[in-house]
């Protein structure tokens, strides 16, 4: 226990209502790291035995640990796992509640991919909304994750070809008037990164924002002196309405 270690304490900004549980987890697990904490949840600091010197100190520990996980659900979740005797416990009911993979869900996250386009989002925008349905459909499709213990060569391919389908759909929804930046970027070889094809985006635009500001001040500058005239007080202005 560290002197930080308060029950009013909250592990994440935002409390977890039932929807986007694996990002609400996500910032759980980060949490519970940074507090030296995640033993307590995945069975590497186990309960000890009543009469174990260390019983009450880790009882205290778990507790702590159960309360901050019940902070950070919304009330009607929260009083529903109340009554859950430890943290490692609650944890595998809210796991068993809300992770459930299915299809429905899986045809959501890419039915949205496939209709996102920019619009009238910035380039930011746009792209960190992407993303984020990436990362949450590759957390979903667990089936696609490698887990072999060596390198291999072919889950890099595997790696490379998914990142540049990516890109390319990245690429498809920009506006037109990324047309030249994203033909720069299709005729690069091999394909650049997600990562990389948004900076030389990025850059493009300050470039465009450049020559449009200095475009804007030579017009302005073009009218100011069309428009000046030399004061001649001795003599007025005369207008000559002659037919010629």
């Amino acid at each position: 226990m560290y002197p930080s270690d308060n029950p009013g304490a909250k592990l994440v900004p935002v409390q977890f209502v039932g929807i986007g549980y694996r990002s609400w987890r996500r910032s759980v697990l980060r949490s519970l790291s940074v507090k030296n904490k995640l033993g307590f949840i995945n069975g590497d600091c186990p309960r000890p035995q009543s009469n174990h010197p260390s019983y009450r100190q880790w009882e205290r520990c778990d507790d702590i640990v159960t309360t901050w996980i019940l902070n950070s659900l919304s009330k009607e979740i929260a009083d529903s796992v109340e009554f859950i005797m430890s943290s490692a416990e609650l944890w595998r009911e809210l796991k068993d509640r809300y992770e459930q993979t299915n299809g429905a869900k899986l045809y959501q996250i890419q039915r949205e991919i496939n209709d996102l386009s920019q619009g009238s989002l910035i380039s930011t925008g746009y792209y960190t909304k992407l993303k984020k349905l990436w990362e949450e459909l590759s957390t979903l499709n667990v089936t696609a994750q490698c887990n072999c213990t060596y390198v291999c060569g072919e889950k890099a391919l595997i790696h490379k070809a998914e990142q540049d389908r990516r890109l390319i759909q990245f690429l498809m929804g920009l506006n037109d008037v990324y047309t030249v930046i994203r033909r720069s970027i299709i005729m690069m070889n091999p394909l650049p990164s997600i990562a990389h094809a948004f900076s030389l985006l990025v850059q493009d635009e300050h470039q465009r924002e450049i020559k449009s500001s200095n475009h804007f001040n030579v017009e302005s500058s073009v009218l100011h002196v069309g428009s000046s005239r030399p004061s001649q007080p001795s003599q007025p202005y005369r207008t000559d309405f002659s037919p010629n």
